[in-house]
Formats: C-alpha cells, structure tokens, sequence
C-alpha cells in the first residue's frame, strides 16, 4: 500500500486535505504504554496551521479523536486509530486547478495516474496537510521512545541563504533539544532565527515561496540498531521522510560533504569514554555504518523546495483544452513550510527507531 509503511510498527496514513477528516492507523505498538494526549497535542501543535504570519492563514485545531488501541490511556495490543477532523476548508479556491495543474505539484502527474479524478482540493491526498496524523503518530513514537532513554529533536538549519548554528554533531545535550522545541521558530540562534524569518516574509511579499533545510537528531540509540543493505537505519528513516511533501534530499552526518573530504580527514577515530564506552572522536557518520548504529548520535538533514503554491503567474497547461495556459493561484498557502516541517521529520525519525527497536 502506498500510504502504509513499517515492518513491525506499520502505520496507514487516509485522507485528503478537504476531505471530512484525515487519520492514521499504527499497528504493532508494544503494549501498556502509556500515551500522553497533552503531550501528544503539544508535538502536533508545532505542525498545525495558521499560528502566524509565516504560514498558511487556514486554521485548524489539529484535535485527535482516538477511535481504538487505547483503554485507560494505554496502549491495549488493538490497532491505534485516531482522525483529525478538516473543519476550514475552502474547495471553491482549487476549481481551476482541475484543468491547470500547479508547476512543481503533484497535479499533473496524480491527474495521469488516477484518470483525472484525483482531488485537487488542498493538494487532496498530496498535501501536507497529511503530515497532521504522521505528527500524531511519531508523538506517540516519541513518549515510548523516551521511556527506552531515546531521544529525538530538530531544528531549522537553513531558510533561504540564512543558516542556523549547527549541532555539535558529537555531543548534543538533550536540554538543548528540548529549548528548541519550546520555540515557536525552532532554532538554536534566535538571531539566525529572525534572518530566517525575514527571508520568509520578504517571499511572501513578492507573491513567492522559499525552501530550506532541517537537522534532525536522535541521541542514545544503543549500537547495533539496524540492518545492512536495504534495512538499514539511513532506508528505514529516509523512506518515511520522503513522505513529507516537498522532501527534495536527505543526507546523513557529513553527507555530500564527504565527497570533498579525505578518508583521514572523514574516519571517525574510536576511544573509550571515562565509563567504558566505545565513542568516537567525530561523528562524520551521523552515528550510522553499514545500516547499523554505533552509539553516537544519528544526524542527518533534509532539504525541502519552496512551496509551488505560490502567487505570481505561472505558465501551465489546460488539459481540457490541450493548449498552453497561465496559471494564477488562488487560495492560502505557506510562503515557506520549512518551519512548519521541522516536526514531521522528527516525527519520522521517532517511527523509523521505534519500528527497528519492536
């Protein structure tokens, strides 16, 4: 199924962006965890619409209704199912994209695909607006994932030519992680955060879009994790990122930086730490070799395009009518969805670790 994934957690993510509502389906979640709603709602606040002026002015609660796996606030063996309810929507904006497709959407390709009636409405089941129960999943990922010493955190490294500090890819504090998530613009420099901001904005005021990159991390992942070949921890993690709509690339620890490096320069040396553990002195890794973890930290970053919703004109096609056309976007769209993404990528890390840990 192409909207399911995992091997021993498998999660089934179902709607569209303007349909009654959007949910997930997480079987294999191990038995009597807890599941914090509270803290699941805080996670999925990160993601939701219309908080500010840097994203999409729809506004939606982003509230789960849990429909099974839970009996007494734990998880009971049953399938998890959850809904979120779409209650702002305005179809109306998207007629004309059923003729003229969006550059850089998939419109034109879904149009192919499903004989011309696939939903346009939002981006239907393309849209991001599908990341609402991915965030929900990899919440409840994330509390069990805490409970086995696993942490998972993020934060936005590059919007447009503005980067962030980066992460000390040897040694990353889980205080640290946890200041960032507090933050409505989740960064570690606030300055580089408002450079960022105004990049956005600057975007949005010239009817464009921009895109960026984020860095994710999960600390204390013991070694041995993962396989090799093609279920390795770099497959099993990039696989459910490339879900996230607008994904363009993925890199982990140096990533293509490596291919300007020497292997003196890229081997990571090993050492024994004061309590006896073997670390290493770099992580160039980013914790991960031969599809297995090695006990450092998994770093990777993912790069996302600008939005194509955008509000300048655009040359496209009438399908209908089979000639060249212009295109002028109507509806609310994010100028950037980097600051907005950061979480669903933290989110599919938290599902990809707990899937191998089950």
């Amino acid at each position: 199924m192409s909207s399911s994934i995992g091997q021993n957690l498998k999660i089934s993510i179902f709607g569209q962006s303007h349909s009654e509502a959007i949910g997930v389906v997480i079987d294999g979640l191990p038995p009597a965890e807890e599941i914090n709603l509270d803290e699941v709602m805080s996670f999925m606040a990160r993601r939701a619409p219309g908080r500010n002026n840097l994203s999409t002015p729809r506004k939606e609660t982003d509230t789960p209704e849990i429909l099974s796996g839970l009996k007494n606030g734990k998880t009971c063996g049953a399938p998890l199912c959850a809904i979120i309810r779409n209650t702002n929507t305005r179809s109306s904006d998207y007629n004309n994209l059923i003729d003229v497709p969006r550059p850089s959407h998939a419109d034109y390709p879904a149009f192919i695909k499903y004989k011309g009636e696939n939903d346009v409405s939002g981006g239907g089941h393309f849209s991001g607006r599908l990341t609402a129960p991915l965030c929900f999943a990899g919440a409840c990922a994330k509390q069990i994932l805490k409970r086995r010493g696993i942490t998972t955190g993020v934060h936005i490294y590059q919007i447009g030519n503005s980067l962030d500090d980066s992460l000390c890819m040897e040694s990353i504090s889980e205080e640290l992680l946890d200041k960032i998530a507090e933050k409505d613009f989740p960064v570690i420099n606030d300055k580089k955060g408002e450079e960022m901001k105004k990049e956005i904005l600057k975007a949005k005021e010239e009817l464009d879009s921009v895109g960026g990159i984020v860095e994710c991390c999960v600390l204390s992942v013991p070694a041995g994790i993962g396989d090799p070949m093609f279920d390795g921890i770099e497959n099993k993690i990039s696989q459910i990122v490339f879900g996230i709509p607008a994904v363009r690339g993925i890199e982990f620890g140096a990533g293509f930086e490596a291919a300007r490096m020497r292997g003196s320069e890229h081997n990571d040396s090993y050492y024994y730490d004061e309590n006896g553990n073997i670390r290493t002195k770099t992580n160039n890794a980013g914790g991960i070799l031969g599809g297995i973890s090695t006990g450092m930290p998994i770093v990777f970053k993912v790069a996302f395009k600008p939005t194509p919703s955008i509000g300048k004109k655009q040359d496209s096609v009438s399908l209908e009518n089979k000639t060249n056309s212009v295109l002028e976007i109507k509806g609310r769209h994010d100028p950037c969805i980097v600051h907005r993404a950061a979480v669903c990528v933290e989110a599919a890390a938290a599902i990809a670790i707990l899937d191998m840990m089950c």
